[in-house]
């Protein structure tokens, strides 16, 4: 394995597709837009320093929406954080929302809480971006595209001025509004990461859990592509403490059928919607999410997330962003994970990443 000079994660030498010659050293990079740029200045690349997110541990939270403020709350409770900075279009509710969990730090530990603006956002490590239109009961996440990518053409620029660590996109469509925020920001694809299938692999996680009879922490499974409608099921690589699914199931007398395994992820695709149905909005399981994003990369754990980020060569696909597994560090992603697919996944993984491409492709970014 090398690092790719321009965003600093790991390319497999052996197979990259994009390589570039300078001084007699040949480099190896994950996508063309990084040989691109490093082939425009090899030097400048070679001369910054990695990035090493979790010195300053400052967190900016954009958007105190359900979400924003859910995940403020949950992050002020883990102690990880130094510094939240809490920014909303509404200063009010900023201030509102820091007055209140400000009144809660004798039960925490010392954080500083404040709201702020966008020039507060310089030296934050993570921006968590979670600011936009909300998702309407009957509404998909595809139909929020125009409103919220307008909504981004107004912040991201006022973001990345202040050069932050990384952004962590959460508003929906969140595949869509990564890679917006990635052609906004310039930013390398390390640096802008989505939230992705987060959620709908812990969500799949705990469904097969509750059909299996385990502990949701001794199942490995993953839902990659769009986080949404055309989202797929990785059926191929579930595992329950180290077992496979069918000899798993075929062992505990559980009934693993094709219906069984369609009725159960058919739960999975439709859980947003059943929940903002009952209440109107979902909080609390993506602020969770979150948190174990945020842990991942400040702490440098190493985690393995199904988060959405920029793709280019797996199974032919490119310039899309969309969800892999892929290890989470203080360069943010340090790796994807490159999962052997099934047949019939990889084909609805291809057309995941063709209704993503088509919206992508008829937004003016």
């Amino acid at each position: 394995m090398t690092r790719d000079p321009v965003c600093g994660m790991e390319v497999d030498d052996r197979s990259a597709q994009h390589k570039f010659s300078y001084l007699g050293k040949t480099y190896h990079f994950c996508t063309r837009a990084c040989q691109e740029a490093f082939s425009s200045n090899p030097d400048r690349y070679l001369a910054q320093k990695p990035l090493d997110i979790g010195t300053s541990r400052k967190i900016a939270v954009v958007g105190l929406g359900q979400v924003g403020a859910t995940f403020a709350f949950a992050l002020m409770t883990t102690g990880m954080a130094s510094e939240i900075v809490l920014i909303d279009r509404n200063q009010e509710i900023a201030e509102g929302h820091a007055m209140d969990m400000n009144h809660g730090m004798a039960f925490v530990r010392p954080t500083k809480i404040h709201p702020g603006t966008y020039a507060d956002c310089r030296g934050a490590d993570i921006v968590v971006i979670t600011a936009g239109a909300a998702q309407k009961p009957g509404e998909t996440r595809l139909d929020l595209v125009r409103k919220n990518t307008e909504i981004f053409k107004n912040i991201i620029p006022e973001i990345a001025r202040q050069d932050p660590g990384i952004l962590l996109i959460v508003s929906n469509p969140v595949d869509i509004l990564t890679c917006v925020a990635h052609r906004i920001s310039g930013f390398s694809m390390n640096r802008v990461i989505g939230s992705g299938t987060v959620l709908d692999t812990a969500r799949f996680r705990f469904l097969l859990s509750r059909h299996c009879g385990v502990d949701a922490r001794n199942v490995q499974a993953f839902v990659i592509g769009e986080h949404g409608d055309t989202e797929v099921p990785v059926w191929s690589q579930v595992n329950i403490a180290g077992m496979g699914f069918d000899h798993y199931c075929a062992m505990s007398r559980i009934s693993c059928e094709k219906d069984d395994q369609d009725l159960l992820f058919n739960q999975v695709k439709q859980a947003a919607y059943e929940i903002i149905n009952r209440k109107g909005y979902t909080n609390h399981a993506i602020a969770l999410g979150l948190v174990q994003i945020l842990s991942s990369i400040l702490r440098g754990e190493n985690s393995v997330l199904t988060v959405s980020s920029l793709i280019d060569g797996y199974y032919d696909i490119g310039d899309v962003c969309m969800s892999l597994p892929a290890v989470l560090s203080q360069n943010g992603i340090q790796r994807q994970l490159f999962m052997e697919l099934s047949d019939e996944e990889a084909a609805m993984f291809r057309n995941s990443a063709n209704k993503l491409k088509e919206v992508v492709q008829r937004l003016d970014v």
